[in-house]
Order: structure tokens, then sequence, then C-alpha cells
């Protein structure tokens, strides 16, 4: 249960701390007092996003606290867990929330979390109803909700929605492949097909580019090239004095010498390696200089060949490698074009075989529903009888359609108020107190099963007055009888029946407007009430008309 909730600085409020306790916790007060101030800081709390101008006028900061008290901690631990905080101990849960012009700051038992986080506590502490969330009980989607909840159809839904998954997203590959307008795909794969075809007759490689630019660099300045090499081999080994004749000397020398100096033998095989390198380099030139084809088609075909490369390049890469690479990715792409028949057909037979298990997995949903439509209308027709429809009739109708993200089902709450009326959809005859009447049926039924501890409504009985308002009282405390009800209402009837009875109030102090919450006891309860009744101009007849209406409500509900 909610405990405790204070709030400082937060529009009218200056310093409030209210406290709540089991059963039904009634908030009242005239228009503008400040009550739904109360329900929004709860709604901050658990994750609203939040505008500076909330901040009183004045102040630079608001903040917010919340103190629950659990007796099952399951849920809210299991939260705790998934964003690594301590679980709740003895059942507490602190909840702090501090708002600055420039930042926020939000705690969960003294740890900082996400307003994420707080969202997550909040599906699972508090059900809060707001003034015009009657309205959604005639949306399809919202109705279905119900109807899952209530049959608790977690596990079947969760393995019809992954069957589902799979389905639309084969769809998405199969629509893909279908979206490509047949003259533009043509046209893209003879642009590949082209590229490709030019790169793979030209045969290049990276050691080819090399050689040929050598080459062509080497024949381009032949007559040079040939001079200076057998001008370098005439050096070695031709000309007078040349190195090969010095070598040949030294090694002679050195061949007397071993015989006198034994260390001579290391110098003898360094030089011998000497002019072997000697006799290899004037070798490898002479044949190179050999090689040389400097005819008008060898040097025609280096031409040509440079430039295709520099073409290629010029056209598809940087590099060599780059326009290979550019290349290989262009094939995979032709390749993948040229194979959308194949794959679309792949795609095609893969989604059938799904589309079956959809289907059983929506089956299985269905008959479920089914089961629980049949008990839920018998559920919610008997809770409106107790709230003023004694010859009223609810009923939950389904029928098949095509499979969606909730199902193969399309949903329908049927209604008929009074007696001799036709069933009609919901959403096409009732009246908004009617429909309010509805979903305080539904919530009761709902709360039978529900393990959120806290249930909030704000005006839930709104349109709402004379003796349905007493019969929407007693069903709230009837409902409050399993969990914490805090109820902001308008009506005496239901403040009547509270078991906590909360009055807010708006006073000018200093020119300031403060809000203020007083904890009504028996003595105060009733003039509140009065007021309710007659408004401020309230007689003594209203005042003991107040106190009839409390001990009355209080034998109904058994207080």
């Amino acid at each position: 249960m909610l405990r405790t909730l204070k709030i400082k600085n937060l529009a009218l409020v200056d310093d409030v701390q209210v406290g709540f306790h089991d059963g039904l916790n009634v908030i009242t007060g005239e228009t503008g007092a400040g009550k739904s101030l109360l329900m929004g800081a709860l709604r901050l709390l658990l994750g609203d996003r939040a505008d500076k101008s909330i901040i009183r006028t004045g102040e630079t900061s608001c903040s917010i606290y919340a103190e629950f008290g659990l007796s099952d901690t399951t849920q809210v631990d299991a939260v705790l867990a998934e964003v690594g905080l301590d679980p709740c101990d003895g059942g507490l849960l602190i909840i702090r929330r501090v708002i600055t012009e420039t930042s926020n700051k939000t705690l969960v038992n003294d740890e900082s979390v996400t307003l994420n986080v707080l969202r997550r506590l909040g599906e699972v502490l508090v059900d809060m109803h707001g003034p015009y969330d009657h309205q959604s009980l005639l949306d399809q989607s919202v109705q279905l909700e119900i109807l899952d909840a209530f049959g608790q159809l977690d596990d079947e839904l969760t393995a019809y929605q992954s069957e589902y998954a799979k389905y639309r997203a084969l769809q998405k590959e199969i629509d893909a492949l279908n979206a490509d307008n047949e003259e533009d795909l043509a046209r893209q794969i003879e642009f590949l097909d082209y590229r490709v075809n030019e790169i793979e007759t030209a045969n290049l490689s990276i050691e080819e580019e090399t050689k040929v630019i050598d080459e062509h660099s080497m024949i381009a300045h032949s007559q040079e090239v040939i001079e200076l090499a057998n001008g370098a081999v005439n050096a070695l080994t031709e000309a007078e004095g040349c190195a090969f004749d010095g070598l040949v000397a030294a090694q002679q020398c050195l061949n007397r010498l071993v015989k006198l100096v034994a260390e001579a033998q290391e110098w003898h095989d360094e030089l011998e390696q000497a002019v072997t390198a000697v006799q290899e380099v004037v070798r490898s030139i002479q044949n190179s200089v050999s090689d040389i084809d400097a005819g008008p088609e060898r040097m025609q075909w280096l031409d040509d060949r440079l430039t295709t490369y520099q073409t290629l390049k010029r056209k598809y890469g940087a590099t060599v490698e780059e326009v290979l690479e550019n290349s290989q990715t262009w094939k995979e792409q032709l390749n993948e074009l040229r194979g959308r028949d194949k794959k679309r057909a792949a795609l095609q037979r893969e989604q059938a075989e799904v589309y079956k298990a959809v289907e059983a997995a929506g089956r299985i949903v269905r008959s479920k529903r089914e089961n629980t439509a049949d008990y839920l209308s018998e559920c919610i027709t008997r809770e409106l009888v107790d709230i003023g429809f004694e010859h009223g009739f609810f009923d939950v109708q389904l029928s098949p359609c095509e499979p969606g993200p909730s199902g193969m089902d399309e949903i329908e709450f049927g209604f008929a108020p009074n007696a001799g009326e036709d069933m009609r959809p919901l959403r096409m005859i009732a009246s908004s107190g009617e429909i309010s009447r509805v979903m305080l049926a539904t919530k009761a039924v709902l709360a039978k099963q529900d393990r959120i501890p806290v249930l909030v409504f704000d005006e839930i009985d709104a349109n709402i007055g004379g003796e349905i308002g007493g019969a929407v009282g007693r069903k709230l405390a009837q409902v409050a009888q399993n969990h914490q009800l805090i109820c902001i209402t308008h009506l005496p009837q239901v403040a009547a029946c509270g078991t906590t009875h909360l009055a807010v109030s708006k006073k000018v102090f200093d020119g300031r407007t403060f809000t203020e919450v007083e904890l009504l006891d028996a003595e105060s309860r009733p003039n509140e009430i009065a007021r309710m009744l007659g408004g401020r101009d309230s007689t003594g007849t209203t005042l003991q008309h107040a106190r009839e209406m409390l001990k009355r409500h209080e034998a109904q509900i058994g207080l």
C-alpha cells in the first residue's frame, strides 16, 4: 500500500504530507483546490515527464516523496533486479524525485534510477484511472487487453506473437523484393553487368601492373639503360684496372698468404664470395639488357596495357586492389539481383510454413478467449447489477479476423442497460455516466485477481449522482477490501463510503495561495459531507443529513 506522499513546492502546494491507509481513501474538495495535484505528484513519481513550470512560483525546485509498504514484493523486486538494485528491505519501497529548472533526480531506495525504471515500477505498483480514461473502454484494442488480462493469456499470447513476428519479418523481406520496378531492376542489372565484364575482361592484377610499369620505363629509356648497363659491366670486368682484375690479383696474394698466416684463410673465403658476387651481378646485367625488346609492337602493347589500368582505376577505384574489390562487390550484387525470383519463392515457402504456426497459436489464443469471454460477461453483468443496472446485461463478443499483432480475433463489448433492449456495441449506446459505471464494474472484476496493490480513481464517478452514487461508493468500498483504493470524488455518497477521508482546500496567506490537505476525523468529516451536499451555505438540516449518510453507509459496508 501507499503509506505516505510528501510534496514540496509543486504548483500551489508549499509543503504537504499525506498519509494513506488500507481500504478506501477518498479525497474531496472544491473545484480548483488542488485535488488532482496529489494524483499528478503520484504520476510524476511513477515516471511521467516533468515540466519546470510545475515548480511553485518563487522556488527553484520541487520534490516528491512516496513510501510504499508491500506485503508481497515479488514483482517489485524483479524490476529492481533488472537494473541491479537490491530487493526491498522488509517490504519498504521509497521513491523520491527532485525537479529543478535544469535537472531531474530520481531515487529508488536512495539509488539513482531512470524514468523508465519508475515507469516499470508503476506498472506493478499502481493502476491509475484518470477523469477521461473510461473512454478508453470504447477502444477495441483496450477491450482485448481487458479480456486477455482477465483470462491470464500471457503465455499463449507470447507464443502467438513470437510466431507472428517471424511471419511479419518474412513479409517485410518479400515486400522489399516486390517493391522494385522491373524496368529499374533490369537497368540496374545491365549497369552492374557492364562494369563487372569490363573489369574481368581486362584481367587485371597488382603484380602485372608493377611489371608493365617497370618494363615500359625500361624500354622508353632503352638506349640510356643499355649504355649505363654496359658501362657498369665494363667497369667491373673489362676496363683496365677493373674491379674484377683487382679482386683476382688480391685473391692470388691471399692464396700465398694463407700458407704463412692462418687468419688469412677467412680473408680468402670472403674475397672469393666477393668475386662470385661480381660475376653474378655482371651476368644479371647482361641478361636484362639482352632481354630488352625495344620493338614498336612491344612498346605499343605496353602503352595500351598501361592505358587500360589507368582508365579502369579512374572509373572504378584509386588502385588496382580497390578496382578488384569493387568488382567483387558488384558481382555479388548481380548474383543477388538475378536470384531475386528464387529468393522470393524460398521466402514465400518459408512464410507459408510459419503461417501455419501462426494459425495454430492463434487458435489456442482464440479458444481460451472464447472461454474467458463468457465468464467475463457473467462477472461484469453481476457487478453492474450492484451499481444500478438491475436488468443490465454485458456481453463480450468475439469474431475471427486475419492474423494481427494481438491475435486472430476482433472484439466488441456489447451492452444492454435496460430490460427488453437489444444488445448493442457499448461505443454506440452508452452515456458518459454509463461508461464510467461499466469501467468500474470491469475494474472490480479485474481487481479480484490483479496483483497490483494500489488502485487510483480520479473522478470515476463523474456524471453520476443520487442513489447510483451510493451504489458506486459501496462498489468502490467492496473493491477496496482486496486492494488499497484512492479515489478523488465530488459525490458525497461516494465520500461517505471511505475508510479514510482527506479534504483538500485552497487558502490565501500573506498574498500567496496554498493547497492544504487535512485528514478528517469523526467530528470534522460530517462538515465536509454537508459542504458536498449543500455547498458552503450548508444548514443544520444538511449537517444532520450528512451524519445520517455516514452512519447509513458505515452500516452498509460494514465499518
